[in-house]
């Protein structure tokens, strides 16, 4: 008998090997049409198998109960078509897969548990490249917005405001101070030096009450710096006090110990102002006072160096104090030169300022906002021809003898008779250029090259020199000397009182005698006065008289000579023995003298010897300019008859004297002129030689102006011209005389 076929959707039920339908359990819930169950009439869903039938013989496998899902009453209320044909509902079955077997009867095998349906894998799907560009797009775009958002936001909305806030990161441009070059003496010792300093700056924008904390940092901060820098404290102050100045210099030239002690005081406050308790009051300020906030600091947390800086630079000194610092002259506060050498060759000295700029932020270098610098080019050495050890002998004497004589001034020169070169040049009183503040104003100029002075009887070598060299007279030439001579109205008479002298030519030098000099002189023009001034005019003009020496030091005169055209009355007469329209200095009067000792051929003046630029090239002064004056035989001439000045009982220079040496040389003393201009007041003396006068080597002069203790040249500066020849003579090594002078007569018996 067959199994009856069920309809499909009914749930396999177990019977009896008979066919009998079981009846439902009880309790079991009626299965409803609903969601997953087939209509009647419709066939299962795919390939559902038709119920499985229990071989012959053999009961039906009993079909486990299943549990029934609660229906909802709506559910209820639709009767099952199954109800309706009188069958019995079943309980839904687990579709099986296609070309499964149909399960056993439960009798003959156990029954299996359930398993899990293989799932098949999904495929693979690629993303869109379209779909996906869009989003990278939009993706840009959204960034880029906000890019141009805050370019907005800097450029427009906050500029002013970022602008403010970038005064405390700014760019600060310092200048570079180039080293300053030397000033050294022959044997290249310096005479003048720079040595490292400091310039003690500030930045102004970190002293307000913003920046510190406290509403009074520059005073305070006046306070801490002014015992230190020597400043006071007002003006400290006041420098401070200028917030839209980012860079003020507080003091200059300030010594490595000074700038150390700022270093350490500001470190200290520095070190102070960081403690947690000043922080924590530093995060107080400018908040509201419900909320704890501050108008200011402690004084124990303000530090009002902070925006205190120092610079390093460099500060002139001068090694030998006061040695030849009337012709090396000194420096301003600002290190520039303000006299004599210093002054005359700042340019040279000075080199090139550099600079540099750097950003800064809060007082503090920014190492990674970048920079400039523009090197400075350090200046040049001077050397000069100046030896120490003969400026220093001559300096002592002449200081020595304005004091011994009560002088306002004297000036000595030494000079180099063959190169023109300057030795020495001394004058007293002098001042030391490292304590300025010592010094005076009348002290700090070069008086031997300032000073225009009528030169007295040491101008009367000029005269006779006219006369000889034409032809007028000879050494032996013989002249009487009345004690009074008429000109032009006017009585000319001798520094003393004498009856009539018989001198030679040779001995109107010796005694420097004022009336055998004009007799000289009248001889050149044949009678015509105006003739024989012209061709004395030509001769001192050669001498360099009224001419520039060529040094162009700071202040130098070039003296003065009255044209003969222009000469009135006595002028005529007494130009002929150094008085009236005739002024030199000191340099100019002593050229006259190395002239005769280089045999007639005079050589412009030099003081510096070389320069030695930035690039260690030197560079010599060229050898001064030659001028044929007198002959070498007028020349030859001329110093026997100076020697009789020295040597002879009779002259007047007899404390020049140097034994072991020939001097030549010639007294002077002359009517000094007035400060106003009118008139005379008081003396010159001097004294100006050469030796050996056999082999000559050196030139020395001695000026004094204003002596009390005395007014003759040859009792006040003979002395001072043996000390310093002397000693120059023994620096250098110039060997004794071998020859004995000649003696020249320096009278005649009528």
């Amino acid at each position: 008998m067959t199994t009856p076929r069920q309809p499909s959707g009914s749930g396999s039920g177990s019977g009896s090997g008979s066919g009998r339908r079981q009846p439902p359990r009880a309790g079991a819930a009626r299965p409803a049409a609903g969601r997953g169950q087939p209509a009647k009439g419709q066939s299962t869903a795919r390939g559902q198998a038709a119920k499985p039938q229990a071989p012959k013989g053999q009961p039906a496998k009993p079909q486990p109960a299943k549990a029934q899902p609660v229906r909802s009453q709506s559910a209820k209320a639709q009767p099952a078509k199954s109800a309706a044909v009188g069958r019995t509902p079943r309980a839904p079955q687990q579709r099986r897969p296609e070309g499964r077997p149909p399960a056993r009867s439960q009798a003959a095998v156990r029954p299996r548990p359930k398993s899990r349906l293989p799932q098949r894998p999904r495929p693979l799907k690629l993303a869109e490249p379209k779909r996906r560009l869009r989003v990278i797009t939009v993706a840009l775009s959204l960034v880029f917005s906000v890019f141009a958002g805050r370019l907005v936001q800097l450029q427009l909305v906050d500029a002013d405001a970022l602008a403010a806030d970038a005064n405390t990161n700014r760019y600060q441009n310092i200048p570079i101070t180039a080293e300053r070059g030397s000033i050294t003496s022959s044997d290249g010792v310096a005479l003048a030096a720079t040595v490292d300093a400091y310039d003690i700056t500030a930045d102004p924008a970190m002293f307000t009450p913003a920046a510190t904390g406290i509403p009074d940092a520059p005073e305070q901060a006046a306070a801490l710096l002014s015992p230190i820098i020597g400043v006071a404290k007002d003006r400290i102050a006041a420098d401070l006090h200028t917030p839209k100045t980012r860079y003020k210099r507080l003091a200059s030239q300030q010594t490595p110990a000074a700038k150390n002690q700022i270093s350490d005081l500001k470190s200290s406050l520095e070190k102070q102002a960081g403690s947690r308790a000043c922080q924590a009051q530093k995060k107080l300020l400018g908040k509201p006072a419900d909320q704890g906030g501050r108008t200011r600091v402690d004084n124990e947390c303000a530090n009002p160096l902070a925006g205190v800086f120092n610079r390093e630079t460099q500060k002139r000194i001068y090694p030998a104090d006061g040695l030849a610092a009337n012709l090396v002259g000194f420096v301003n506060g600002e290190g520039e030169g303000a006299g004599g050498l210093e002054l005359q060759y700042q340019k040279q000295l000075a080199g090139k300022d550099g600079h540099s700029s750097y950003a800064q932020a809060g007082g503090r270098l920014v190492p990674t906002a970048g920079g400039s610098m523009d090197p400075a080019v350090p200046g040049s050495d001077v050397k000069l021809t100046i030896n120490r050890d003969v400026q220093w002998a001559a300096q002592r004497a002449i200081t020595d003898q304005v004091a011994n004589s009560g002088a306002e001034k004297g000036y000595v020169v030494v000079q180099d008779v063959k190169t023109g070169q300057v030795i020495a040049m001394a004058s007293a009183p002098g001042f030391n250029p490292n304590d300025l503040n010592l010094a005076k104003q009348s002290q700090m100029g070069n008086p031997a090259l300032v000073d225009a002075y009528e030169p007295g009887s040491t101008a009367k070598l000029m005269s006779l020199a006219a006369v000889l060299d034409s032809g007028k007279a000879n050494w032996d030439t013989r002249v009487t000397v009345p004690n009074r001579l008429v000109r032009a109205g006017q009585q000319f008479k001798d520094d003393v009182e004498h009856g009539d002298w018989y001198l030679t030519l040779a001995g109107v030098l010796a005694k420097s005698s004022n009336i055998g000099t004009i007799e000289a002189i009248e001889t050149l023009g044949d009678g015509d006065q105006l003739k024989a001034n012209q061709i004395l005019d030509g001769y001192m003009r050669k001498f360099g008289v009224a001419q520039p020496t060529g040094l162009n030091f700071p202040g130098e005169t070039a003296g003065k000579l009255k044209k003969p055209e222009d000469l009135v009355a006595s002028e005529k007469y007494n130009i002929s023995f150094g008085q009236g329209p005739l002024q030199m200095n000191a340099l100019q009067a002593t050229s006259v003298y190395s002239t005769i000792a280089n045999g007639g051929v005079r050589v412009a003046p030099s003081i510096v010897q070389g320069i030695t630029g930035p690039d260690g090239k030197y560079t010599a002064t060229p050898p001064g300019e030659q001028t044929r004056v007198v002959s070498e035989q007028t020349a030859k001439t001329l110093t026997s008859m100076l020697e009789s000045v020295v040597d002879d009982e009779q002259g007047t220079g007899g404390k020049a004297a140097i034994p072991g040496y020939r001097v030549a040389g010639k007294t002077g003393t002359a009517n000094r002129g007035a400060a106003d201009g009118k008139g005379y007041d008081g003396y010159t003396a001097s004294f100006i030689g050469f030796a050996p006068a056999d082999a000559p080597r050196y030139t020395v002069s001695c000026t004094l102006q204003g002596p009390v203790n005395g007014h003759f040249g040859g009792q006040l500066c003979g002395p001072v011209f043996k000390q310093v020849m002397e000693f120059t003579l023994k620096t250098m090594q110039v060997p004794p005389s071998g020859s004995q002078a000649p003696n020249l007569p320096v009278e005649w018996k009528p």
